[in-house]
């Protein structure tokens, strides 16, 4: 405990210094995919790590920020580079405020409904991003403004921009951990019915998660959208972020600080990989899914949490064999001696 500080400000500089370090195009492009998954698995693990509620349509507020951020550089005429940035929390803020009504509507479900209904809010917002052509330009996507930055170090304000995010949300995130608002998310996820008669305000306390989550996704989706530099309904609005982040979450550890962090850093580079491998293009979809499969039936807890445990049973083992070491052994009792039967005896 009293290393953790000295290990996080490691870690912290770790993060700062690796692009620098490992300045290869093809690394810093992977390190900016990466830090972007990291912070919106993080994100959405405020909402469902903590509530429970296993929520499958934050692509929607991906998709959201990435097209109000193409939206407004062209009606607003922004220029490049640093412009864009400086935007991405508008992107989040109208991610945030659509997220309102949405969140009302289907957190009135729970469990499987819930899933389904936020299933079918993403397939909506993706039918909308090709029919609303006034508005996305359908089918033909939108462009947004190109970088002037030079070759070398093009990746580095997206990277340095998605770590800010990163880390805003992983403190917000330490927050509600530990603050009474987060103690009331941990019962709903325990027991709701069993937290609302302990005083709990179910309802706003999980569509405020559900809020805060969107924001910074609908951030992070105008970060990949200036990245990528266009956005089109089939990539802005997919179904394989919702099992990215998903699956970073559930892999890293559900509901912990650092296990969506450290899914994203397993699988996101993993993912680049099998799309980028010609070999493995057709597959890697597959592949994903039977890793996520593999995660839920061998890994249910997550990394962390099994690290955590077994650490535990660990050092219990450890100071239970200590003690049994350090007891002095118990001197041996003298036997009492059998009285003699018989006629010896006195009369």
């Amino acid at each position: 405990m009293r290393y953790r500080p000295l290990a996080l400000l490691l870690l912290l500089a770790a993060a700062i210094a690796g692009p620098l370090v490992f300045s290869n195009p093809t690394i810093t492009s992977i390190a900016v995919l990466t830090v972007i998954y990291a912070a919106a698995a993080t994100a959405w693990n405020i909402f469902a790590g903590y509530t429970g509620y296993i929520a499958l349509g934050h692509a929607v507020f991906f998709g959201i920020g990435a097209y109000a951020l193409a939206i407004i550089c062209q009606d607003w005429h922004v220029k490049s580079d640093f412009g864009p940035l400086f935007l991405l929390p508008v992107c989040g803020l109208i991610a945030g405020a659509i997220s309102i009504p949405l969140g009302a509507i289907a957190l009135r479900a729970r469990s499987h409904t819930f899933v389904v209904i936020t299933i079918a809010m993403f397939f909506i917002a993706q039918l909308l991003a090709y029919n609303l052509r006034g508005l996305t330009h359908g089918s033909s996507g939108l462009e947004l403004p190109i970088p002037s930055w030079t070759f070398d170090v093009y990746n580095l304000p997206f990277y340095y921009t998605g770590l800010i995010i990163l880390l805003l949300a992983l403190g917000t995130s330490w927050w509600v951990r530990h603050s009474k608002y987060g103690l009331g998310l941990l019962a709903i996820r325990d027991d709701e019915e069993r937290a609302r008669g302990l005083g709990v305000k179910t309802g706003p306390s999980k569509l405020l998660a559900f809020v805060v989550s969107a924001f910074f996704v609908g951030m992070l989706g105008g970060l990949w959208a200036y990245y990528i530099e266009s956005v089109f309904p089939n990539s802005g609005f997919t179904a394989l972020f919702d099992v990215a982040v998903a699956l970073m979450a559930f892999l890293g550890g559900l509901g912990t600080l650092a296990g969506p962090i450290i899914g994203a850093l397993l699988l996101e580079p993993a993912q680049q990989y099998f799309a980028s491998d010609r070999t493995l293009t057709t597959w890697y979809l597959v592949l994903y899914g039977a890793l996520f499969l593999g995660v839920i039936l061998l890994l249910p807890e997550g990394i962390v949490p099994t690290i955590r445990t077994r650490w535990a049973r660990w050092r219990a083992r450890r100071a239970r064999t200590g003690a049994a070491a350090s007891e002095p052994p118990q001197a041996e009792r003298p036997k009492p001696v059998a009285a003699a039967s018989g006629d010896g005896g006195d009369r």
